[in-house]
């Protein structure tokens, strides 16, 4: 079963493919973690994706597919994975499913955390965070029992920037131009299912279990 996850920053997507991974019992593969590995090991991957990251250059879509295609061909992917965080591009798509046929294989499933804007904007512009011990909140939802400071070493808690309404929206403009495209690539391969991520957690993964069975 290999599933690719897709949705807007902040959709909760990260949280339903570690779900999904354990359920299955099946790695929940981020690139950004595949990253880190190669380049904390010193691979050969690894290192000539650390020449582009070092001058503030994205990684090309064809390295990112190697480096990927490296991580899934190892023997814990064999039963299947949940890719988190890639492909973000049709570009990015396409160089994965050539590779993908070529070892006759392809993706079974793009499940897409569908949330509205509005809600993503008020989900984040809500979240508080303690910069001393790193506890999370959220000003609705998990509020703190004093009013901004946090329960754990009762720090201060802020509002970060990457947080900051104007800055969520900046990222939802940046998803929408590049990675929404990708909803009617897959939709276009009959693979793409849409869940309510506006739901509360546990529906939404029901929902997505529903769909894998």
């Amino acid at each position: 079963m290999k599933i690719i996850m897709l949705g807007a920053p902040g959709a909760g997507k990260g949280t339903q493919a570690k779900m999904i991974a354990e359920k299955y019992s099946v790695p929940h593969v981020s690139t950004g973690d595949i990253f880190r590995a190669n380049i904390k090991n010193g691979t050969e991957l690894g290192m000539e994706a650390k020449k582009y990251m070092d001058q503030g250059l994205l990684v090309p879509d064809e390295l990112t597919v190697r480096i990927l295609l490296d991580r899934v061909a190892k023997d814990d992917c064999k039963n299947g994975y949940v890719l988190d965080g890639f492909p973000r591009t049709i570009p990015q798509a396409q160089v994965l499913d050539e590779a993908l046929t070529k070892l006759g294989d392809k993706i079974d499933y793009a499940i897409n955390v569908d949330v509205p804007d509005e809600n993503i904007i008020k989900r984040m512009s809500g979240r508080r965070a303690c910069l001393t011990c790193g506890a999370t909140y959220h000003i609705e939802h998990i509020p703190p029992k004093k009013e901004g400071i946090c329960d754990t070493c009762g720090s201060e808690l802020v509002l970060r920037d990457d947080d900051k309404a104007e800055t969520v929206k900046n990222r939802l403009d940046v998803y929408h131009k590049q990675t929404q495209p990708l909803i009617d690539f897959y939709s276009e391969k009959g693979v793409l299912k849409a869940v309510d991520g506006t739901l509360p957690m546990e529906e939404v993964f029901a929902a997505i279990t529903a769909i894998l069975g």
